[in-house]
């Protein structure tokens, strides 16, 4: 696209849209931000960034607002998005998305097929910016063993019996709780069931568990199946969070009832700044004649102003956006994480954002692509 200035739409005034829409409008970016309450945008929306009341579940008002955007970020419930993307592609709009649904994600490439538009799912922290960091952990070695990814978005003080606080969309969250989860196996891709494959972990002194969840890899499966024999992503929590999410789900059976199970979130496990997410990707393989592991660990502490899963996911998406107005993405059609080289992801003003504001002295490995990019 001609020029780096663009009419940018945001739909969705949550705690991400709202950091996405100020992160673009910062970038000098003519940003909209778009809610169907007008309550939430009045709530959330910066001074300086215009607002619109749109429902994005009526498409005829979404392609009158799409009309006269060059780009359209969707930070609406997952279950939303299938509309929204092929409004997009009507109206000639180019389309980013946040969702870890693997079925919402397979529809938005099938109609990318014959877009003229690019449309880029899965954006954010898990999927998006850890599909980044497990391709270029791939690409390290000359024969892949094995790649574990594993990510947490959690309270810095667990203080309820869930040890956990809601710190982005609860539809998600229960959305990744609930459905098959892919990893490769034996080089194959294979589904596994969610809650399962409980593991104990220990990074920087402190102990979680980790467990399979639903759509965290993207679309890595399909990208690594053949070269890495086993890979898997698995969410962190604070031990027994699994169990007890395991009772309700399954033992009560409130995946069928997910309205109960939304207001139980609401009430049991309410929404906190005062958050950490974890990032851990460690990889196995054959190096210079002889097997080796890397690792990459990175932390972000959430601060009243802004969280960390706030900060990760936003600006995991506003990379992307970032390298597609560069030309560093395909300009059509559908567009994967991994497509983004760790490097340039680096390079982006927000992803040199992830690597200044990680809490970890494992970023060394980050700061020096992102330094080495730079004076490039």
């Amino acid at each position: 696209m001609a020029g780096l200035q663009k009419n940018i739409a945001v739909l969705g005034a949550g705690q991400i849209g709202a950091v996405i829409a100020g992160m673009l409008a910062a970038q000098g970016h003519r940003v909209t931000l778009a809610d169907a309450s007008r309550a939430r945008l009045a709530s959330n929306a910066g001074p300086a960034i215009p607002t619109r009341v749109v429902d994005a579940a009526d498409h005829d008002a979404l392609r009158v607002f799409l009309a006269g955007q060059d780009i359209v970020v969707s930070a609406c419930p997952y279950f939303l998005n299938n509309g929204i993307a092929r409004v997009a592609v009507e109206t000639g709009t180019h389309y980013f998305d946040l969702t870890e649904d693997v079925a919402t994600t397979a529809y938005i490439r099938e109609i990318a097929a014959s877009a003229e538009v690019a449309l880029v799912p899965q954006c954010g922290l898990a999927p998006g910016f850890i599909c980044v960091l497990g391709a270029d952990m791939a690409a390290r070695f000359e024969t892949v063993k094995t790649i574990k990814m594993r990510v947490g978005a959690l309270p810095l003080y667990p203080t309820n019996a869930l040890r956990y606080n809601v710190t982005w969309s609860v539809d998600g969250l229960i959305n990744e709780y609930c459905n098959p989860c892919e990893i490769i196996l034996d080089g194959r891709p294979v589904l596994v069931p969610p809650l399962e494959g409980v593991d104990s972990v220990m990074i920087d002194g402190v102990a979680y568990e980790a467990f399979n969840t639903s759509g965290g890899l993207g679309t890595l499966t399909e990208t690594l199946a053949g070269k890495v024999r086993d890979m898997s992503y698995k969410t962190l929590r604070y031990p027994g969070h699994a169990e007890i999410m395991k009772l309700l789900l399954q033992g009560l059976e409130l995946a069928g009832d997910r309205d109960t199970m939304r207001r139980i979130l609401d009430r049991a496990a309410p929404f906190t700044r005062r958050d950490v997410v974890v990032i851990f990707v460690t990889g196995v393989g054959e190096r210079n004649g002889r097997t080796e592991e890397d690792s990459i660990v990175l932390r972000y502490d959430g601060r009243p102003e802004l969280g960390a899963i706030q900060l990760t996911t936003a600006a995991g998406c506003v990379a992307m956006v970032e390298l597609f107005l560069l030309g560093k993405l395909p300009d059509r059609g559908f567009v994967r994480q991994e497509d983004a080289s760790l490097s340039d992801f680096l390079s982006t003003r927000a992803g040199s954002r992830l690597v200044k504001e990680a809490r970890s002295s494992e970023t060394s490995d980050l700061v020096g692509l992102a330094s080495k990019r730079a004076a490039a």
